[in-house]
């Protein structure tokens, strides 16, 4: 298992990444604190499971996941910016 912090757009992400989980699969966690919401989830928690080799082929976790928030960022139009009714 793999821990890591990282600071995207300003946001502190925990990412735990384990290799063969189930010896099948690999998955991904992503942790903000406060609960901050992230492109690709509204909770600031998110667990990802995906088939084996997926992060290495990416460069590793922490390239795996800051290209994965780019990604849904882009496509989402996500500014980070949190809106409220009132």
């Amino acid at each position: 298992m793999e821990k890591h912090t990282i600071v995207w757009r300003g946001i502190e992400i925990k990412i735990t990444f384990t290799s063969q989980k189930f010896g099948m699969v690999e998955h991904v966690e992503l942790m903000t604190e406060p609960r901050t919401p992230l492109p690709v989830t509204e909770t600031g928690y998110r667990s990802h499971f995906m088939p084996y080799g997926t992060v290495e082929s990416h460069g590793g976790a922490v390239a795996f996941v800051t290209a994965w928030l780019e990604h849904d960022a882009k496509r989402a139009g996500w500014s980070g910016a949190q809106l409220t009714l009132f």
